[in-house]
């Protein structure tokens, strides 16, 4: 298969209600919206980076220079049988993860919609449902409570709860006592070092399913020495960008669960062969979220039916974060908590492409 054209969109949709962490605030999400061209058929993939690198190093801005300048020509002088192979042309440029792995979700989708296969199935998934959880942002305890009472209330199977110091301790503990034992997890985008190891183990009274990601971004000897010490699972997110970053944190010891983000590793099948080692050292992941759009969302849902996908992940519905989504129809969840995974060829929403410009900040087509 060659590709003959591809299409660059920046785009930005407004949250409905801002969403907090220990590093932002958002008001809105940045994205890339991927569409790969061959023999009239076209794939959706997108590029999950922010305006700013706060999250990683990646933001709109490299991201559009790496596609544009390297991948984009570099998919030119390609020809592939299956997208996996897509993988092994991207090595050679370091990282840029969020970039390569916004082309190559638009070649998955560009094949499996050539060969009339759904995303999920191409990819081995095994589910016809996933479950969901939700991430509630930083606020008030007062109205973090409301918050999670609705959530538990519209059916999702795990709540995920931002926290910071000064926002920890007090917050687990006011939803312990409301809610008792529900699902509940908490997530500290790496504000904590070990000098607060007191203060982390107070955590372990309340039976976390985990604390993601409570040192430093690029750490995983710090959390092997946290793990330790605590009860409470530590889960892997911003340290993990490959297979091979995984292998060396299980083999340290730096964590019992990992959290696989489609963007953060480079695709779908580095997360896939992620996935994999996963399951071969029992250790579950599940997959978190980046504000996707429905695009992809879309691509999270498939790589979530992968049977190793343990714990419900951050793949909401549409309506949990835009007023009006770019695909048709939206992704939505069943009151009990699950979402379906298309049986369509690709990843199986259509784009709303009359919706595209209202959106779109930039644009860019490039043509073989």
């Amino acid at each position: 298969m060659k590709v003959d054209r591809v299409t660059l969109r920046h785009m930005a949709l407004p949250l409905k209600h801002a969403f907090e962490t220990s590093a932002s605030r958002d008001t809105e999400n940045h994205f890339i919206i991927v569409e790969a061209e061959a023999g009239g058929v076209v794939g959706y993939g997108e590029a999950v980076a922010d305006f700013a690198p706060l999250y990683s190093e990646e933001t709109i801005g490299t991201c559009w220079h790496v596609l544009a300048e390297f991948l984009i020509p570099q998919l030119f002088e390609k020809e592939f049988s299956h997208p996996s192979e897509v993988t092994g042309w991207h090595k050679p440029i370091r990282r840029n993860k969020m970039a390569k792995s916004g082309l190559e979700g638009a070649l998955w989708d560009l094949w499996c919609k050539a060969n009339g296969q759904p995303l999920a199935r191409a990819l081995g998934g095994t589910k016809e449902r996933i479950e969901v959880g939700v991430s509630v942002g930083i606020d008030d305890i007062p109205t973090t409570l409301h918050n999670i009472e609705d959530f538990l209330a519209e059916g999702y199977r795990r709540i995920k709860v931002k926290i910071k110091p000064g926002h920890d301790v007090r917050l687990i503990s006011a939803i312990r006592e409301r809610f008792g034992d529900i699902p509940l997890m908490a997530d500290a985008n790496s504000a904590y070092t070990l000098a607060d190891l007191a203060l982390l183990k107070q955590l372990d009274e309340f039976k976390l399913l985990m604390v993601e990601q409570p040192l430093a971004h690029d750490d995983i000897i710090d959390h092997a020495k946290l793990q330790r010490e605590l009860q409470t699972p530590i889960c892997l997110d911003e340290s993990i960008h490959s297979p091979e970053d995984a292998r060396k944190a299980l083999e340290l010891g730096s964590c019992r669960i990992i959290n696989i983000k489609v963007g953060r590793v480079g695709g779908l099948q580095e997360a896939k062969e992620l996935h994999d080692l996963c399951q071969a050292h029992g250790v579950p992941v599940w997959c978190g979220g980046m504000l996707e759009s429905g695009i992809g969302r879309a691509h999270n849902i498939a790589i979530t039916s992968l049977p190793n996908f343990l714990i419900p992940g951050d793949t909401s519905p549409s309506e949990r974060y835009w007023v009006e989504d770019i695909i048709e129809p939206a992704v939505t969840m069943s009151p009990d908590g699950t979402i379906r995974v298309p049986d369509g060829p690709g990843i199986g929403y259509e784009p709303v492409l009359d919706r595209f410009p209202k959106y779109t900040l930039r644009t860019e087509t490039f043509r073989r």
